[in-house]
């Protein structure tokens, strides 16, 4: 990638999140431990997410590891219910994972106030230690990402969730995988993905595909997309690509499909090659298929490899935009706080 580039501040930020990463590993451990142990001797009902953005991409993410990993129920919470409708839901016995950069969205704060009076147990992954919503919370959880002025925020994505679920879940293989990630995430930022800037500079329309552990990381990827380069592009799981957004499908329009490899890779796979046979120029992160522009990834387990992807991803993101014209760290109309009423 370019001198310009790498001047962003995008660029700058999105590099150091495996330091981030690294400082979450160590400065959480004591605490997430206690919090994992608390966890198991009194579970849950079931866990309610709170998030906007990215951060809501990262609850994705959230939903199907506790899910996959723990058989809770997950489900995300509506900000509007509290912030415009006024209406408390029965939230007695759960655990609201509330995740923000800023921790200062009002509509994010009226969700967490009227939980915790609705007697739900509120763990706060914020970056902003002293924001409201960390003062809000029963349990903090710093994310440790260090200072973020990008408004296209990227570390606070990449640091928040599996040490809290590896541990609560007690699964030691994903324990030692997580020790890794900060090794694996400096070699992600270094794979050269410029197919990706060839192919999308031009272009209009996208759909970004993922399923599973890959849409949270899908839908940061079309948030990004839009944010930074001014380019329409769509998340779409790909589970429903068939149930109508298929239509759109034509010659040469731009897939962007991210395929981790777990239960999910064959469908995608197949999904792939048929669209690839319908013309559609596929970009494919995370497996090999002929007639398709391969991006290349660190293999990894299965959970660490979406923020794999991520972090290539946002390096050409970067790129991408600078190529189409854009400043992807002033993208217009937009602030780095976001106070939804």
């Amino acid at each position: 990638m370019s001198t310009r580039a790498e001047s962003t501040i995008m660029f700058r930020e999105a590099a150091q999140a495996p330091e981030a990463v690294r400082a979450q590993l160590a400065a959480n451990a004591a605490q997430i431990t206690r919090l994992a142990e608390r966890l198991r001797a009194t579970p849950p009902r079931a866990v309610v997410t709170c998030a906007r953005g990215s951060s809501d991409h990262a609850a994705t993410f959230a939903r199907y590891l506790i899910e996959t990993h723990l058989g809770l129920l997950t489900s995300s919470a509506a900000p509007s219910v509290s912030s415009v409708y006024a209406t408390a839901t029965d939230l007695a016995g759960t655990l609201m994972l509330t995740i923000s950069q800023s921790g200062a969205s009002p509509d994010l704060l009226a969700v967490v106030g009227q939980a915790r009076k609705a007697g739900a147990h509120i763990v706060a992954l914020v970056n902003a230690e002293e924001s409201p919503l960390a003062q809000l919370a029963d349990e903090l959880l710093p994310l440790h990402a260090g200072p973020e002025r990008s408004v296209a925020a990227t570390k606070s994505f990449l640091a928040s969730i599996v040490q809290l679920v590896a541990a609560w879940s007690n699964d030691r293989a994903l324990a030692a995988a997580l020790e890794s990630a900060p090794q694996l995430l400096t070699r992600a930022w270094q794979l050269d993905w410029n197919a990706l800037v060839t192919r999308l500079t031009a272009a209009n329309n996208l759909y970004v595909i993922g399923r599973g552990l890959g849409l949270g990381v899908a839908q940061e990827a079309a948030l990004k997309l839009k944010e930074t380069s001014g380019l329409h592009a769509e998340a779409v799981s790909a589970a429903e690509l068939r149930h109508g957004p298929m239509a759109l499908v034509r010659t040469g329009f731009p897939l962007l499909v991210f395929s981790q490899n777990d239960e999910s890779r064959p469908g995608i796979v197949q999904l792939a090659a048929e669209l690839s046979a319908q013309g559609a120029d596929v970009l494919l992160a995370g497996t090999h298929l002929a007639h398709t522009t391969e991006l290349p990834t660190e293999a990894a387990h299965p959970v660490i490899e979406p923020l794999l992807f991520a972090q290539s991803f946002y390096r050409a993101a970067n790129a991408l935009a600078l190529a189409r014209g854009h400043d992807p760290d002033a993208p217009p109309h937009l602030r780095k706080v976001t106070e939804t009423l």
